[in-house]
C-alpha cells in the first residue's frame, strides 16, 4: 500500500478529478466513476475487477479502512473534512471518496454467448433512468442471485455516484451490459433457452402467482409512468402482472420488481 499523501490545498493537481463529482459527463469522458462512503469504498477495495484511480479520505476514515487499504496500489490522499467538502463542491459527511476506472466498453455484442453459460437469472431494464431506481433494482438483484442485468434504451448509469450509493455497491458486484439492439436482445435470450417475462400492470397479463418456476428466466421491467414499450412487450415470452386493488394502478418499479424476483427466485 502506498503511504498516505496529505493534501492541503484546494488547487492541488493530484485531486483535480475530484472537483468534477457533480459533473458526471466529465467523469465519463475521463473514463472514471466515483464511489462514495465507507461501506461502498470498502466493497470496491474488495473487488479486484475494478481498477482504482485514487482514494480521498479524512484521517478518521483512513483509520477506519485501515484493514482494506493495503488491497490497492492506487494513491491514497488524506485531507481535512472542510477541505474535502471544498474539493468535492458539496458537504460530504461520509469523509470517503474513491475514483475508479470504467470498463473500456459496456457494449453487448455477445449477449447470446453470455447466456449460454451457467447464467439462469437475468434482470432486463428498459427506460429506467432514475438513479434511485437503478440502485434499488441492482440491490434487489444481488439479493436474489441475479447473474446479469441487461440495460435497454434510456437506462441510467449504474456507475453514477448516487446509483452506486443507493445500491449499497451492488452495481459494482452484479455484472451488467447494455443492449443497443432493442428489443433484439430478447430474441438472443429466448434463443438460448430463456423465458422472458415482461412485468406490466395490464389486465390481460398473467397473475404473478400463476407463473411457474423456469430454469432460465429473464425478468423485464420498464420505467415508471410509461412502463415497457409495445416493442418490448411484443418481444417477451409472457406478460406478468401483480394483482392489486383498484385503489392504485401500479407500483414503483423497484417495489414491483422486488416482489416479482422474490416470487420467481426465492430460495
Amino acid at each position: 500500500m502506498p503511504s498516505p499523501i496529505p493534501i492541503q490545498a484546494l488547487d492541488d493537481a493530484r485531486v483535480a478529478d475530484y472537483h468534477h463529482l457533480l459533473d458526471p459527463a466529465r467523469l465519463v469522458e475521463r473514463g472514471l466513476f466515483v464511489a462514495e462512503g465507507r461501506l461502498v469504498v470498502r466493497q470496491l477495495l474488495n473487488l479486484p475487477r475494478w481498477q482504482l484511480h485514487s482514494i480521498l479520505l479524512t484521517a478518521a476514515t483512513a483509520e477506519n479502512l485501515g484493514a482494506v487499504l493495503p488491497l490497492t496500489n492506487a494513491p491514497i490522499y488524506v485531507v481535512a473534512q472542510a477541505l474535502m467538502n471544498d474539493i468535492a463542491g458539496f458537504n460530504l459527511h461520509r469523509g470517503c471518496l474513491a475514483l475508479a476506472h470504467r470498463p473500456p466498453s459496456l457494449g453487448l455484442p455477445d449477449l447470446d454467448r453470455i447466456a449460454t453459460g451457467p447464467l439462469s437469472r437475468v434482470l432486463v431494464m428498459e427506460g429506467v433512468s432514475n438513479p434511485d431506481n437503478i440502485g434499488g433494482l441492482f440491490r434487489t438483484a444481488a439479493a436474489f442471485g441475479v447473474g446479469l442485468v441487461v440495460l435497454g434504451p434510456s437506462c441510467g448509469d449504474p456507475l453514477y455516484r448516487k446509483a452506486i450509493r443507493t445500491s449499497m455497491a451492488a452495481t459494482l458486484v452484479v455484472p451488467f451490459v447494455t443492449a443497443p439492439q432493442w428489443p433484439g436482445a430478447m430474441a438472443d435470450l429466448k434463443a438460448d433457452g430463456f423465458t422472458v417475462a415482461a412485468l406490466t400492470p395490464r389486465s390481460d397479463a398473467v397473475p404473478l402467482r400463476d407463473v411457474a418456476r423456469h430454469p432460465k428466466l429473464a425478468l423485464m421491467v420498464g420505467a415508471e409512468g410509461d412502463g415497457l414499450s409495445d416493442a418490448a412487450l411484443a418481444a417477451a415470452t409472457l406478460r406478468v402482472r401483480i394483482p392489486m386493488t383498484t385503489a392504485i394502478d401500479s407500483l414503483n418499479v423497484t417495489v414491483a420488481a422486488s416482489i416479482a424476483m422474490y416470487h420467481c427466485w426465492q430460495e
